[in-house]
């Protein structure tokens, strides 16, 4: 193929040509290049009163919730102590808050072991079982033995006691239990613990032998207790067993030992005499003797008896107000009866179930048997604990700390260890493991369970965590330390007043935004993009109707915006008169809320309003009640004996709300633990054994376990209505039938009524007026009380949930915004594909002259060729002529 280029041949500017006659073709691409600007100002515009009508919506949302009214603000003068949070219920208030204890989490230690992975005994396949509930009765700490003759002597030398660091203040003068727990109490603001004198006793068998007295001439003797004269004889008189008892029952002698904090019990006669001080005091019997005294204490009739001297003592009993180890030292901590070291356990103490906390149980099998493998089974078990290993650098370094994950008293552990299919446990994993406050201890408590406690205005309050609710109702209080804060509860009017605002602001800004793109400028002769747009005039003409309107349904005073300083001005905008606002809130702060949000109330305390749709009109309601919900239940037949016993390796099969057809996760294999309980104690076993297994817990089903007044025990589903139900079987270990006798179980059932005198659905305790009624969508749910008429449900809609509604209309899918934008951009599209168009005919056009005007050119350049040879010949023949 040839090379060419335009104009080459002849001279001729094809490109200038061609160019020129193009730009002239081109013209109409300006039309659709304006057509699109046009179109896609008005799409941009569009977007503009989107994101107006958007912020509008945002600014709704606070004026939309009813959370918004009825919130407190509250301020705390020590915030290092607490914080506080409110909610709907809250009154406004001050409290004088004195914090005095914070709750904290049950955590045990085992005993050490010289590594994490070894073997743990004989790999018997264990199960421990985890109960959570309270240490009742009795203390937790040590206790010391009696103190030696020779502390009731010279006392305990200082320095020879410390108790968690802190040096107790003993001396010469502290010789006995009352006096060592006096000096240990001193201390017991720095060290956390109290000291309690035991009971001094003298012994059992000191007065078994009591030979009669008999005093010759010259000689004497005299019986003292506790610095008490009890008998005296001189030459010639004697002193029997038969004396001494007189003497204890003469007025003098009883004054005299009660001033000594000595009791009595027993006789001579009898030989059980004993002397008891509850106090603690040492106690001192002596027989003072001259001349040749016979018969006496431990003497036989004519017996000589030289004298006589003893000395009861007692010893103390430390406790730990937290539930912590106690640390004893010193350089002779046995001088006051106690061992060096930690010390800790519960004594004369026994444990409760609560019966709100499910039971969990932790099948060990062999490979589970080390310390790391008894870790990870509890940890993956999800029972409500956490266990770890810790090393205290010692021989045997390694520990497993085992916490609750609560706090609170009520979530002490009780661990118990059993085999499996009727085998023991494996024993070496029963002795680390096994935990029981009322028995064998073989984890050590480092932390106790402990509710936090304080006083509200003087009233004692306590919580199971550190966050206290509801002792003030509607406000949550957060507790850091110990110490005390005064609580101010006060209205949070700021917040209304601030959201008020914030809608006015958006709605101007909308409301400029409309007006700047839809006005005509005399000044410019110019118009906005969306001047004459019907669509975007609606949008406002819609928005000032709705706020111009009143609000149905309110039993209160405000009904109309004006009435909280909101009025329009001319220019469309609206205006806030901050007085009249701040007087109506100040005024009928109750009642505002209605004004903006969508509210719902019931007459009858025991029915709640829950939620409502967008097709509930505004109105009062009656509410009638044809059928209560109930309970899926399985109840005794009979009353239980107030001591039941549970086998061991007893396992019932429950069944709980089942469905039709059948789920196989609603039937379950509960491991009921072994022990003997009362009434209340079966009951929470019970349901802690069921609630504990996680499928049940996981699908959300669970049972509550009464004993009603007359003695039954009835176990019922937590769930209300037609899938409410409960079956138990037995499969090993005690019968059902030995608890529960005959009884059938019966099914639940729905609520039924009315409202608005229209039939209701019912959904366990929920009822849900019925569609096409003015009521449709509310939401009630029936908590208890009889069939009947309930009064009425009050529904209103306010400003911002109607306008919420309105604006969802302007945006989004199928509105009146998207709308127009869709169809702009149908245009934008159909333009741009009319432009391309035109562009492929422009392209075939100048290709055309291209090629017309080449031709031209080839034409000319070959006839100037012709043109040049003429000449050339014609130049020759006139030289040759």
């Amino acid at each position: 193929m040839g090379i060419s280029s335009s104009g080459i041949g002849s001279g001729l500017d094809v490109d200038s040509l061609v160019k020129s006659l193009m730009a002239a073709e081109s013209a109409p691409l300006n039309n659709y290049d304006t057509k699109t600007a046009a179109y896609q100002n008005k799409v941009a515009a569009y977007g503009k009163v989107s994101s107006a009508v958007g912020t509008f919506q945002a600014a709704l949302t606070s004026l939309n919730s009813s959370s918004t009214f009825s919130a407190l603000s509250t301020a705390s003068s020590n915030k290092d102590v607490l914080t506080a949070s409110t909610s709907s219920g809250a009154v406004a208030g001050k409290y004088k808050v004195n914090v005095t204890q914070l709750a904290q989490a049950q955590s045990l230690v085992s005993g050490g072991k010289a590594s994490t992975s070894a073997m743990i005994g004989a790999g018997a396949k264990t199960t421990l079982t985890f109960q959570f509930g309270s240490v009742k009765g009795g203390t937790f700490g040590s206790s010391g033995s009696a103190l030696g003759l020779d502390v009731a002597a010279s006392g305990i030398a200082g320095g020879s006691l410390t108790i968690n660091g802190t040096a107790i203040s003993t001396n010469g003068t502290t010789r006995s239990a009352r006096d060592l727990a006096a000096v240990i109490n001193d201390e017991s603001e720095v060290t956390g613990v109290v000291a309690k004198a035991g009971t001094t006793t003298t012994a059992a068998d000191l007065f078994k032998t009591f030979g009669d007295v008999v005093v010759p001439d010259g000689g004497s003797y005299k019986l003292t207790v506790g610095g008490v004269d009890l008998a005296a004889a001189a030459g010639g008189e004697s002193v029997t067993a038969a004396t001494i008892d007189t003497a204890l029952g003469e007025t003098a002698t009883k004054n005299a030992l009660a001033a000594a904090n000595i009791t009595v019990t027993g006789s001579a006669a009898n030989g059980d005499l004993q002397f008891l001080a509850a106090d603690g005091s040492n106690i001192s019997v002596t027989e003072a003797v001259s001349g040749e005294v016979t018969g006496g204490i431990g003497v036989q009739p004519g017996g000589a008896n030289k004298g006589s001297s003893t000395t009861a003592t007692a010893g103390v009993t430390l406790s730990a107000s937290d539930g912590s180890q106690i640390t004893v030292g010193g350089n002779n901590p046995a001088a006051a009866g106690l061992t060096a070291g930690s010390n800790g356990s519960y004594i004369g103490a026994g444990f409760s179930q609560d019966g709100s906390q499910n039971m969990g149980t932790v099948t060990l099998d062999t490979k589970d048997q080390s310390l790391q493998g008894i870790r990870d089974a509890i940890n993956k078990a999800n029972i409500g604990v956490t266990a770890t290993i810790v090393s205290d650098g010692g021989d045997n370094p390694y520990h497993l700390v085992v916490t609750s994950n609560k706090t609170g008293a009520s979530s002490a552990m009780k661990i118990s260890v059993d085999g499996v299919d009727g085998q023991p446990p494996d024993a070496a994993i029963a002795s680390l493991m096994g935990y029981d406050p009322g028995g064998a201890q073989g984890l050590t408590q480092t932390s106790g369970a402990q509710d936090t406690k304080l006083t509200m205005n003087g009233i004692e309050v306590t919580s199971k965590s550190t966050t206290v609710a509801d002792a003030i109702q509607g406000v949550s209080l957060d507790v850091a330390t110990l110490g005390s804060s005064t609580l101010t509860v006060t209205k949070d009017t700021g917040t209304v007043s601030d959201s008020i605002n914030a809608f006015v602001k958006a709605y101007n800004t909308l409301n400029s935004t409309i007006a700047g793109l839809t006005s005509y400028n005399a000044d410019t002769k110019t118009g906005g993009v969306l001047q004459g747009d019907s669509s975007v005039r609606s949008i406002q003409s819609q928005l000032r109707r709705q706020l111009t309107a009143s609000v149905e349904g309110l039993g209160g005073k405000l009904t109309t915006l004006s009435q909280v300083g909101i009025s329009f001005q001319k220019d469309g905008s609206l205006a806030v008169n901050s007085s009249k606002l701040n007087d109506a809130i100040a005024n009928n702060f109750s009642d505002i809320g209605g004004l903006f949000a969508a509210m719902g109330a019931a007459s009858d305390g025991a029915i709640s309003f829950d939620k409502s749709t967008a097709a509930t009109k505004p109105g009062e309601y009656a509410v009638n009640i044809t059928k209560m919900a109930s309970q899926g239940k399985l109840a005794s037949d009979t009353a239980l004996t107030g001591s039941t016993k549970i086998a061991a390796n007893t396992t019932w099969t429950v069944t709980l709300n089942q469905t039709d057809p059948a789920t196989e996760t609603k039937v379950q294999n509960i491991a009921i633990p072994a022990g003997t309980y009362d009434n209340t104690q079966l009951a929470a076993v019970l349901r802690a054994a069921i609630n504990g297994n996680s499928t049940f817990a996981g699908a959300g089903d669970a049972v509550e376990a009464t004993v009603g007044s007359d003695g039954k025990l009835s176990l019922a589903s937590s769930k209300y209505g037609e899938m409410s139900n409960i079956s138990i079987a037995g499969v090993t270990g005690t019968a059902v039938s030995d608890i529960f006798g005959g009884a059938s179980a019966t099914k639940g059932s729905d609520v039924e009524g009315t409202i608005g005198g229209v039939a209701a659905t019912g959904n366990g305790q929920t009822l849900t007026a019925a569609g096409g009624s003015n009521a449709e969508g509310i939401q009630l749910t029936i908590k208890s009380g009889d069939v009947g008429d309930r009064g009425t449900v009050t529904f209103s809609q306010g400003y911002a949930y109607q306008l919420t509604l309105l604006s969802a209309t302007f945006t989004g899918k199928d509105s009146i915004l998207q709308g127009k934008t869709d169809g702009l951009n149908v245009s934008i599209k159909s333009v741009a594909d009319q432009r391309d168009k035109f562009s492929e005919r422009l392209t075939a056009i100048e290709a055309r002259y291209r090629a017309q005007f080449t031709a031209l050119d080839t034409m000319l350049s070959s006839m100037q060729s012709t043109q040049n040879y003429l000449t050339q010949q014609l130049a020759a023949i006139a030289a040759n002529n």
